[in-house]
């Protein structure tokens, strides 16, 4: 994962998480738009701080371990923010399948797309390793299928809902196969996630271990102040949506969209660098680990609560789906990518998108 040339913390490094701090205590009261516009504002700023603070802590750990940092801290936001709005009494029941379903969409054809097209507009070819990509799709279709899609096919409830025990079944299977796939990932078949380029490997040097730790630390205030600002925007979300009589299913992509940002701007630094293999284990390992703890944690809160949970998703959805991750293997399958697979991806994201607003 690249990071800026100086292993170095600038003043924004401290400044900004601190700042988005004491504004979200000081303007979480306030419903005017222009106070939304501020939090917004510095949201994105905490997000590219934290982007800064997660290279520079990958490079001290390493790959794979490096992008597992980020992976993880993006589902925290996604959870945290999914709990409150689920908190609030206000959200649709299908809020949390909303939102994965945006993670798995914008992931494998937004993230991925806009990243291939980026490295081999500068790089013509770009080249992984394709026992790593083929493992996180390995676990990533069945979770996908097992939350998403099985809930309209089984008999003991009417669709888009789990029985009570399905669920409890469903969110223990994609937790035990995170795990496994998390221990494959770390111990078993780390060289399956590491660059196959030796550039890539030599590209940066580790920062010192003070300064590594460091970043660290001011990570988690920058994923505090994350968290607590995606939180104060979600009345924000909501009255937006309804003002533009855009449809609900919207609040889930925005908030798949407000999770990505640190990886995003990673992975697409990453891709320019000529590092897809960082790209690759930043985009896919977000969407595993999305659905691999966001749903068994979700599943605990929603029958502590006894709210319904509505999971499946409608037919359309199903096979455009279906379809992304038939691509997604073709474009994984070869070890290197080109212009063409990525834009493949990008009218898949477009098609997505349009059809939630003309389904």
């Amino acid at each position: 994962m690249g990071a800026t040339n100086e292993h170095r913390i600038p003043v924004r490094g401290w400044l900004l998480p601190l700042v988005a701090v004491a504004a979200g205590f000081l303007l979480g009261k306030n419903g005017n738009w222009s106070a939304g516009a501020a939090l917004a504002v510095l949201l994105i700023g905490s997000v590219m701080v934290a982007v800064h603070h997660a290279e520079l802590v990958a490079l001290w750990l390493r790959e794979p371990y490096g992008t597992l940092v980020l992976t993880l801290a993006v589902t925290i936001i996604e959870l945290s923010l999914i709990v409150s709005l689920i908190l609030t009494g206000k959200s649709d029941p299908g809020l949390a399948r909303d939102a994965v379903h945006a993670v798995v969409m914008l992931v494998i054809n937004g993230l991925a797309g806009i990243c291939i097209v980026a490295g081999t507009l500068r790089h013509r070819e770009q080249e992984f390793q394709t026992l790593g990509a083929n493992a996180f799709l390995a676990v990533l279709m069945p979770m996908a299928v097992l939350v998403l899609v099985m809930p309209n096919y089984t008999l003991a409830t009417p669709g888009p809902y789990y029985s009570t025990w399905q669920l409890i079944f469903v969110g223990t299977a994609c937790l035990s196969l995170y795990l496994v796939f998390l221990f494959v990932q770390t111990v078993r078949h780390q060289n399956y996630f590491v660059p196959s380029n030796a550039m890539e490997v030599a590209l940066h040097a580790a920062p010192q271990a003070r300064i590594g730790a460091i970043s660290a630390g001011l990570l988690v205030l920058s994923l505090a102040a994350v968290i607590l600002l995606a939180k104060l925007l979600a009345p924000f979300i909501e009255r937006g949506i309804v003002a533009a009589g855009a449809p609900f299913k919207l609040a889930g992509v925005l908030v798949a969209a407000i999770v990505l940002m640190p990886e995003f701007f990673a992975a697409l630094k990453a891709a320019r660098r000529n590092q897809l293999q960082t790209s690759i284990n930043l985009a896919l390992g977000s969407a595993v680990a999305c659905i691999g703890l966001t749903v068994p944690a979700v599943t605990v809160i929603a029958l502590f609560l006894g709210q319904p949970l509505a999971l499946g998703i409608d037919n359309e959805s199903t096979v455009l789906l279906v379809l992304s991750f038939l691509v997604a293997m073709l474009t994984y399958g070869q070890g290197r990518t080109n212009l063409l697979s990525g834009f493949v991806h990008l009218v898949l994201l477009a098609a997505y998108v349009f059809l939630i607003f003309a389904p």
